[in-house]
């Protein structure tokens, strides 16, 4: 079990990361932070020494999203997610890219995970990777595609590469 200074310092620099993803895949304030809590709970618990920050900035992301899946395949999760809880959370910038957003939000998971990362929290191809166990090259197919579903559906818009 990680010592309260370390667990502090993960949860002051890592806390909006992780709320960002949990919300982009469950759509919901309170379901997200349900997750957020169980997400560091994990890190608590966690005994594995990481090897830098990269290392446990990816641990987390990749918890978080599977802890994300996780909840929506729960059975009262099934039933509805309400996008209409998206609204409570738009904050500076995002109220101009509504559209875009709630198009990568309709996204299959393994499209929206890819362009969540690449283009929300900044990593390469290689590193997306490196986060979610796959080969760089299908990284990059999932990337392109995901674009081109997001091109369709918001008529033809470009999508920034």
């Amino acid at each position: 079990m990680r010592d309260e200074s370390e667990i502090n310092r993960a949860v002051e620099e890592y806390a909006d990361m992780v709320r960002r993803v949990c919300f982009y895949h469950l759509k919901n304030r309170e379901d997200t932070e349900d997750v957020f809590q169980n997400v560091f709970l994990k890190y608590m618990l966690c005994d594995k020494p990481f090897k830098d920050r990269e290392h446990e900035k990816a641990w987390l992301l990749r918890v978080a999203i599977n802890a994300c899946k996780d909840y929506v395949k729960s059975f009262f999760r099934r039933n509805a997610i309400p996008l209409e809880t998206l609204r409570e959370m738009e904050a500076g910038g995002m109220e101009e890219h509504r559209e875009v957003l709630e198009a990568v939000l309709a996204l299959p998971g393994k499209y929206k995970d890819v362009i969540y990362l690449h283009y929300y929290e900044g990593y390469s191809a290689s590193e997306i990777g490196r986060i979610l166990g796959k080969k760089e090259n299908t990284v990059c197919s999932l990337l392109s595609r995901g674009r081109g579903m997001l091109k369709e559906e918001l008529g033809g818009e470009r999508i920034h590469e």
